[in-house]
């Protein structure tokens, strides 16, 4: 590995919104879900703006053009603007914009937010493999795109075109549960060209590279729901993350990350970036945080203690982390996750 693994969760003994000064959030699981807002997001958000904190909303969500998405926050109470706002369809457009020539077409496989970005960066949206496009865009389209479309991008992809993706997320939150993401949809047309894309979103530098570009964050704290995205993103760009359980990761998968899924902050919600974070120390034989220790005995974890659960989640991961170094913790971790109420 070319940065040393993180072995517990780190504590900090200022608020997160005075230790940074830039919060790069991701939107679908952390701020909201299925268009409205998650608890605590609004006021926490609100609060940490007012003390200076410059916020920043970062997602692999391609469907909706940034004024729509900074529309929206406004609505829930999170006042925004399009230029706080930085997609993977940017991120892919620019990708785009560096190889192809000015004026290319692009057949589009997803929403108004995909063909802005192109049309942005001098590119011209088409609509069907038949209007002689030298590249395929896909982003995610929504719950109503039309599967023709994915045969569109098939039809370009076997006759030569280039194929980019904004993203790969299999999943995505909403108000009724996990539904697919862009990553099902690229998966369909994988599967009936043999094709790779190019992908631009997070976990990827060329997402990295937008919201820098865009933000000028000195130091950056991402803040996500997804190991595999928001946190793997973060690690991939050397920056700290923290991670929030509101969306789709979950205490035993936590647990069980390898060291480019870690974060280093963990929390319930978005009630983390107001205060600080308590130490996870050595104690005996495990780790120690708050009224919680968790350590592996006989190749088992166990949490002994009581208090606040998320401090017992931050002692878990020490105490699976270490175990596991550089690899994955294997160990069933199901039991110790059931004393606390998460």
């Amino acid at each position: 590995m070319s940065q040393q693994y993180r072995s517990r969760p780190l504590g900090s003994d200022v608020a997160l919104s005075e230790a940074y000064d830039t919060a790069l959030l991701d939107l679908d699981g952390v701020v909201y879900a299925g268009g409205h807002a998650i608890v605590h997001a609004v006021e926490s958000l609100g609060t940490a703006r007012e003390g200076g904190m410059h916020l920043a909303y970062v997602t692999n969500n391609a469907l909706r053009t940034p004024d729509a998405v900074a529309e929206h926050l406004t609505e829930l109470g999170v006042p925004a603007d399009a230029a706080d706002v930085i997609t993977s369809a940017q991120a892919v457009a620019r990708l785009m914009a560096d190889q192809l020539p000015s004026g290319a077409r692009v057949l589009v496989v997803g929403g108004e937010g995909l063909r802005v970005a192109l049309r942005e960066r001098g590119l011209v949206p088409v609509e069907s493999a038949d209007d002689d496009p030298v590249a395929v865009a896909q982003g995610f389209g929504g719950p109503d795109l039309p599967w023709g479309r994915f045969a569109e991008a098939a039809y370009a992809i076997s006759r030569g075109a280039v194929w980019f993706a904004s993203n790969t997320d299999l999943t995505i939150p909403g108000a009724r549960g996990i539904a697919p993401g862009n990553g099902a949809a690229v998966e369909v047309v994988r599967i009936a060209t043999g094709a790779e894309p190019q992908v631009a979103g997070k976990p990827l530098p060329p997402m990295h590279r937008e919201t820098v570009l865009r933000t000028g964050a000195k130091r950056p704290l991402v803040v996500g729901d997804r190991l595999d995205t928001d946190i793997e993103g973060a690690f991939n760009g050397g920056v700290d993350s923290l991670l929030v359980l509101t969306g789709v990761t979950d205490a035993a998968q936590l647990i069980a990350a390898e060291p480019r899924y870690r974060p280093t902050y963990v929390d319930r919600d978005l009630r983390g970036l107001l205060t600080g974070q308590p130490e996870v120390s050595e104690e005996g034989d495990g780790f120690r945080c708050g009224g919680w220790t968790a350590a592996v005995r006989e190749e088992a974890l166990v949490l002994d203690g009581e208090g606040d659960a998320i401090d017992g989640l931050r002692a878990l991961c020490a105490a699976a982390w270490t175990h596991a170094g550089e690899g994955t913790c294997d160990l069933d971790a199901q039991k110790a996750v059931a004393r606390l109420d998460l």
